[in-house]
């Protein structure tokens, strides 16, 4: 009966001592229960970590040694151009191209100047003759000059036209108007003695021959010559020279 007593007097008496190590034993006297003021106090759980801080100012660079190189950043934006540099080097000469097309149009152009210029010596040919005469469908023109026969052939060739045949009165009458002196006409007996054809073919359809002619005279007169004061043909030899005349379609 008596023991419990003298047990709480006893624990009362470390309470008291314990709180007057403290600051706040007063408080605890008067707050706790007397067995949990006998306890001693152990930590809590930790709380939630703080927010972070300001971040500080860079230090001073380390003593060690440097660290490795890290990654390369973001590709930044492009900057301004810059001025040209100096030219470099000239270089060595590369293989040559594919110019075939530049060849074949300066084949065609090359075409075309050749006839061109095949039209232009024409047209100068033609203007050295005079205007000519019409007789229904024919024009008949010369340049005045005396050639062999063969010339005269080479000549109206050359001018795409033909020497002079006459086929009736009219026409013979025109080349008489047109030449100056005694001229070549398209007729000869070359491929059969005595038997005359135009040159372009065919047995003569008209003739004015002078009298007692043709005779072939000599050693050979197988071409045929308009005089000019009449009109009236001649045999003569082919390499004599007599005025040219050509004829072209009207």
């Amino acid at each position: 009966m008596f023991l419990f007593p003298s047990l709480l007097v006893l624990l009362l008496s470390v309470v008291t001592a314990s709180c007057s190590e403290t600051k706040t034993c007063e408080d605890a006297q008067k707050t706790c229960s007397v067995i949990t003021c006998g306890i001693p106090v152990t930590n809590g759980t930790p709380g939630r970590d703080g927010r972070d801080g300001p971040k500080g100012e860079k230090g001073e660079p380390g003593q060690g040694l440097r660290g490795l190189q890290g990654p390369p950043g973001k590709l930044g934006p492009p900057g301004n151009t810059g001025p040209p540099g100096i030219s470099g080097p000239k270089g060595q000469k590369g293989d040559r191209g594919d110019n075939s097309v530049a060849e074949a149009k300066l084949a065609t152009l090359e075409r075309e100047i050749r006839s061109l210029r095949s039209e232009l010596d024409h047209v100068k040919k033609l203007q050295a003759f005079s205007l000519g005469k019409v007789s229904g469908k024919k024009l008949f023109v010369t340049n005045g000059e005396q050639m062999p026969f063969a010339k005269v052939k080479a000549l109206c060739a050359g001018l795409q036209a033909t020497v002079a045949a006459p086929k009736n009165a009219e026409e013979n009458k025109a080349i008489q108007d047109v030449v100056k002196d005694t001229a070549f006409l398209g007729i000869t007996d070359e491929v059969t003695e005595g038997q005359f054809m135009y040159v372009t073919g065919g047995k003569l359809t008209y003739s004015n021959w002078k009298k007692d002619e043709p005779n072939d005279y000599g050693s050979g007169e197988d071409c045929v010559t308009l005089l000019k004061e009449n009109g009236l043909w001649n045999d003569n030899s082919c390499t004599s020279s007599f005025q040219a005349v050509c004829e072209f379609p009207a």
